[in-house]
């Protein structure tokens, strides 16, 4: 299956999260003990159809932590977010 074939339903928002940094601005590395098990930022691929929801394809998105469901597509790994859980938009 490919990603273009996933077409969120209703409030629901198709979302690839963004790699957890590594390193901060300043250098230090950050070892793997200290990493957060999961990013919360990510890139919106599709959007559902519901009137309710706000972001658009293409944006970079910050969602709640524990929100949306894990999916494996061709090897790369998606959420399926509600709406509700979408807390900004990063400009």
């Amino acid at each position: 299956m490919k990603k273009e074939n996933i077409q969120p339903l209703g409030e629901n928002i198709l979302v690839k999260p963004m790699e957890a940094e590594t390193k901060t601005k300043s250098g230090i590395v950050i070892p793997e003990t200290a990493k957060e098990d999961r990013p919360q930022q990510g890139k919106v691929m599709a959007v559902g159809d519901d009137k309710k929801i706000k972001v658009k394809k293409g944006q970079i998105v910050i969602f709640a932590k524990y929100g949306g469901t894990e999916i494996k597509v061709a090897g790369q790994e998606y959420l399926i977010v509600k709406n509700e859980d979408i807390l900004a938009v990063v400009k």
